[in-house]
């Protein structure tokens, strides 16, 4: 029986329940030479919408945030420092502006190193995850433990949002 791929419906719910549910499923990615790997998500943060100071969004609906502001399942990719794209899966319907950073793969610790080994690049801005050929989330039926803890490298947000517990570690016991 071949994997379940992950649907628009999964996406389309708060931030705050997709995080913490996406630890464990599989990030697909297929290579332009046909290569596939499968990773584990073991590491996420949450955020949520407009009001979440520490959200892109927060700044309001921009040229680069715009993707954000749309129905779940597509993906939200940036650049930083010059040389790392982060990959960002949007959450919510159209108009919450909320989206999943994926911090950590089975192996692969920090966003930034997480981008780099799966060649993101703008072209990923947009893409479906219900359909796209290239990066897609598959079901793995493993009912993942985990631990929450203040999100990371946010400090410009100030109080509250520096301290909300919306960072989801899954419990390494399982990878």
């Amino acid at each position: 029986m071949l994997p379940e791929r992950i649907t628009h419906g999964f996406f389309k719910r708060n931030v705050l329940e997709v995080a913490p549910e996406i630890l464990g499923k599989y990030l697909v990615r297929k290579y332009t030479d046909g290569s596939v790997e499968k990773f584990f998500i073991t590491e996420v943060e949450a955020y949520n919408g407009i009001l979440d100071k520490a959200c892109h969004a927060s700044k309001g609906r921009t040229a680069r945030t715009d993707i954000m502001f749309q129905e779940g399942g597509r993906i939200y990719v940036y650049l930083i420092y010059g040389m790392y794209w982060m990959l960002n899966f949007v959450t919510g319907t159209e108009g919450d502006a909320s989206a999943v950073l994926i911090r950590g793969l089975k192996g692969i610790s920090g966003p930034g190193r997480v981008g780099k080994k799966l060649l993101l690049d703008q072209t990923f801005y947009g893409e479906d995850l219900s359909v796209s050929e290239r990066i897609w989330i598959e079901e793995s039926n493993i009912k993942v433990r985990y631990k929450t803890t203040p999100r990371i490298g946010i400090s410009y947000a100030g109080e509250p949002w520096v301290s909300k517990p919306w960072r989801y570690v899954a419990d390494s016991e399982l990878f």
